[in-house]
């Protein structure tokens, strides 16, 4: 271990205590620095990248501390880092003594660790140990406590290494001892009762697992984390219909809709892209317009223009398809184009004003004037030009009037030209002169 205690590494000496302001931008940036140096180190020497893992791992949580994580970006960059550093220091082999210090120095870090960040290393114990016999050791060591205060006689104490002792326990194949002992918990939180169901699958037993993992419901309990592990009980049992039934969109809910269509499409690609996005629809009634961009991105483009008007959809969404789709599905980009305007005039998006200050005045980037090329006029008849971003329109879109190289006297009427309403609504979130789209910028001086 000499050439490990010896190694300089680059990121001892950013990651001091206090090392950090406020502001995340920069110590996410140092993570990422950290993370491709000890990747780097890691293919030449996996101890040496190992050991600077676990002292990476312990200098987190100090250098971090004023770190402002109110929005969340830390906090996810250090999970991601956790989740890359694991593997690393769990898929080395060294010897027992070796990993005993490193996992002493972790579990260390763990315990002076107030904000906290690096918690999450206590569910990945048992990884850590690499082996039943030290996972048995430790889950011995930290028995007694985590047994005091997870039992009916404790006061609400909190202890740093509960998760660490489940995870350990688990690891050593001790599970009806976990078991005995999530069940006597004076609490009914998933955070305990995940590792009794982890447990009940170790012991083949999955349709006990999935009822335990069901009782677990209840007041402020994390139903898509739940949904998730009995979607995985269900598919590893080989039952992908009752799976998809009961659990996929649960399991599978995303930051946006378009991916939450794609992780159930890609977690049941026997079945059609249609019937899911169906269902999907069919599960949240009053926001179809809310999967337009997945049944676009499926090529279902009769079913994304049905659901353009059935639901409140983003204008800026649908006059990007009108833009996109122009050429080669005009019928589309004319549903689009329609959509956005009837959505716009509706109160979504931005509305249309008469304000001679707005952003399509003067165009800066272009240091040109926009306009001569186009004009708005009002029901309350002002003209004048431009966009401002606020919910809640007051001109009717029979009264938009456009003053250009094509003409809209009626935006609803029937012999309306319908790609000149497509590129009239993608003008507008454009912020550019409608005679311009498709053509040549101006000229910047």
């Amino acid at each position: 271990m000499t050439r490990t205690t010896s190694h300089k590494w680059t990121f001892a000496t950013r990651f001091r205590r206090g090392a950090f302001g406020w502001k995340s931008a920069l110590p996410i940036q140092r993570l990422k620095e950290a993370l491709a140096e000890i990747r780097q180190i890691a293919r030449a020497d996996p101890v040496l990248a190992a050991d600077g893992a676990v002292a990476l791992l312990e200098k987190l949580s100090p250098a971090l501390e004023h770190v402002d994580s109110s929005s969340g970006a830390i906090g996810t960059a250090v999970n991601r880092a956790i989740d890359a550093l694991v593997p690393v220091i769990a898929g080395v082999d060294v010897p027992a003594p070796v990993r005993m210090r490193w996992l002493d120095r972790l579990f260390d870090a763990l315990q002076d660790d107030p904000m906290p960040y690096i918690e999450q290393l206590g569910d990945r114990w048992g990884d850590l140990c690499a082996s039943p016999a030290i996972a048995c050791a430790w889950a011995d060591r930290l028995l007694p406590i985590t047994a005091r205060v997870m039992g009916a006689e404790g006061l609400g104490e909190h202890f740093a290494g509960t998760t660490a002792c489940l995870s350990a326990l688990n690891a050593a194949g001790r599970h009806e001892e976990l078991l005995a002992l999530v069940n006597g918990a004076r609490l009914n939180w998933w955070g305990f009762r995940q590792y009794g169901v982890d447990a009940l699958i170790a012991l083949n037993r999955p349709a006990e697992a999935l009822r335990y993992a069901e009782a677990s419901r209840g007041l402020n309990a994390p139903t898509a984390a739940i949904a998730r592990k009995c979607e995985a009980i269900l598919l590893s049992s080989g039952m992908m219909d009752e799976a998809y039934r009961r659990y996929a969109i649960e399991a599978n809910q995303a930051t946006t809709h378009l991916a939450t269509f794609r992780a159930i499409a890609k977690k049941y690609p026997d079945r059609s892209s249609d019937s899911i996005l169906r269902d999907l629809v069919a599960s949240s009634p009053g926001a179809e317009g809310k999967w337009f961009a997945a049944a676009k991105d499926a090529g279902l483009l009769d079913l994304a223009a049905s659901l353009a008007m059935r639901g409140a959809t983003d204008p800026r969404t649908l006059t990007r398809a009108a833009r996109d789709f122009a050429q080669r599905k005009p019928a589309f980009a004319v549903a689009c184009g329609t959509a956005a305007l009837h959505w716009m005039a509706a109160g979504f998006g931005y509305e249309i004003t008469g304000s001679a200050t707005c952003w399509m005045l003067t165009a800066r980037w272009r240091r040109r004037p926009l306009l001569p090329a186009w004009n708005v006029t009002s029901s309350t008849g002002v003209c004048g030009s431009g966009l401002r971003p606020f919910r809640g329109i007051r001109s009717s879109p029979r009264c938009w009037r456009f003053i250009g190289r094509h003409s809209v006297r009626d935006a609803s009427s029937d012999g309306m030209d319908g790609f000149c309403t497509a590129r009239l609504a993608a003008c507008c979130h454009q912020r550019v002169a409608p005679g311009r789209v498709g053509r040549r910028p101006f000229r910047r001086r």
